[in-house]
């Protein structure tokens, strides 16, 4: 149960992914009519961003729990989801940063998490949540690329807007102590005596 809860966390973080990485550069274009140099300009500042929010995703987990870092990670980034297919240009590049960094720091997380909830599987689990985070990639940017055919490139942003909604998920997950959180609190050795200052 709890992993299929992580598994649709990833999906959901990583079909949003695919919508940015793969056509950021179209989207703004199409709709503020901004050349390719500008688009690219903007893609890089975004993936600088995603950047960013993977390497403090681990270090946040360890010192406030995983669990809070991937409600915050993946729930925490749906109202800059949500406000990006109403922004005009200069609020859609401002509103990127936050959304990289929020999302990205969910990944090592949620291996992590995974990890410790089974601890005598460590290499299975990070086969199987690094392979879904490239095949999810993978299927979203092509379900996505069909979708803009279809329907248009802003149209798919709208409705990716709506992914980090299955964040709410992640209130099923159980609560994990970190070790940094258990080195905090170390019970006192039976047989061993507290003496205080004389």
């Amino acid at each position: 149960m709890v992993i299929a809860v992580l598994v649709a966390l990833i999906f959901s973080k990583f079909f949003y992914m695919a919508s940015m990485t793969s056509y950021y550069t179209f989207y703004l274009i199409s709709r503020f009519g901004v050349s390719v140099q500008s688009a690219q300009l903007h893609l890089f500042v975004f993936l600088g961003a995603v950047a960013i929010g993977t390497i403090a995703g681990g270090p946040i987990g360890d010192r406030i729990g995983r669990k809070r870092v991937i409600w915050a990670s993946i729930l925490g980034v749906l109202p800059f989801t949500l406000l990006l297919p109403h922004a005009n240009l200069f609020w859609t590049g401002v509103l990127s940063v936050p959304i990289g960094i929020i999302l990205a720091s969910a990944f090592p997380a949620i291996i992590v998490y995974a990890q410790e909830l089974l601890p005598a599987r460590v290499g299975t689990v990070a086969g199987l949540f690094f392979g879904l985070a490239f095949g999810l990639g993978g299927i979203g940017a092509a379900v996505l690329g069909m979708l803009a055919d279809a329907t248009g490139i802003v149209f798919v942003y709208q409705v990716c807007a709506f992914l980090p909604a299955i964040g709410l998920l992640a209130g099923l997950l159980p609560h994990l102590e970190t070790e940094s959180q258990r080195r905090r609190v170390k019970p006192v050795s039976p047989g061993v005596q507290m003496v205080g200052p004389d």
